[in-house]
């Protein structure tokens, strides 16, 4: 079989499917993982499949979310590096709002022992990873938990969030671009992610570049509206510029 021919038949199988993984294609056709890698990039650029952690999803599925244990191990040298050039960005004694998200997460694994913070957070993960920090004081929003992000949603959340005001908020995002903004799979986590931007005075985009030009569903706000965007050096010099242009900053780790 040839490439085109093989490509065409990965594309099939991955609308009718909703997924492909890369080790599954490589067993049907009787070629190397490799090989597969190098025809769903093809087809990524194409603009038909979207690669995501071990295959590809068609690109029209705007509302896929891959699980928790799914992303924590994605692009997982880049988040740290990506985490512990956030960590600058802590105020001295102030209020930080941490938002669902493994990148965030593994921000708050990194928040120095003799911190002095108060962390407002609608994440479970990351309340269990500061409850027994000794300078934290930690205030847990509730509501709907999900049991995809374990980030709490809905009436309660955005109740919390809209009486208080932080000094800074790092927020996660599915995908971000100068042209579509920030935006993540779910509606009700987009609502408690757009209230939470209106709490905070500065706002700190946490996202690995694997991201950029990424769309999903429900948008929740522009690139204008965060100070501070922190990715790896995966991120292009042309598309930094972009981005700069439209008034964020940008620091590639």
């Amino acid at each position: 079989m040839y490439a085109p021919e093989r490509q065409q038949e990965i594309l099939r199988l991955a609308r009718d499917g909703g997924r492909v993984d890369v080790l599954s294609l490589a067993e049907e056709f009787q070629v190397t993982a490799e090989t597969i890698r190098r025809d769903l990039k093809a087809l990524d650029r194409a603009g038909l499949v979207r690669r995501v952690h071990g295959g590809a999803i068609p690109a029209g599925r705007l509302d896929f979310e891959p699980d928790l244990a799914e992303r924590e191990s994605t692009s997982a040298d880049e988040k740290d590096l990506i985490a512990k050039a956030a960590l600058t960005e802590l105020p001295v004694e102030g209020t930080v709002i941490l938002d669902a998200g493994t990148t965030v997460a593994r921000l708050a694994a990194a928040v120095p022992l003799d911190a002095s913070l108060t962390v407002v957070t609608h994440s479970l993960p990351i309340a269990a990873r500061l409850a027994d920090h000794p300078g934290i004081q930690l205030h847990l929003v509730g509501g709907r938990v999900r049991h995809r992000t374990r980030a709490a949603v809905d009436a309660w959340a955005l109740r919390a969030y809209a009486e208080i005001r932080a000094d800074v908020l790092f927020v996660a995002a599915n995908g971000f671009s100068a042209e579509h903004g920030l935006t993540t799979p779910d509606l009700a986590e987009a609502a408690v992610k757009r209230a939470a931007i209106a709490a905070a005075r500065r706002v700190v985009l946490l996202a690995d570049s694997a991201k950029h030009g990424q769309e999903h569903f429900a948008r929740f706000g522009g690139l204008g509206d965060v100070d501070l965007l922190i990715t790896d050096n995966g991120l292009s010099p042309e598309d930094t510029a972009v981005i700069e242009r439209g008034g964020t900053e940008v620091v590639r780790t």
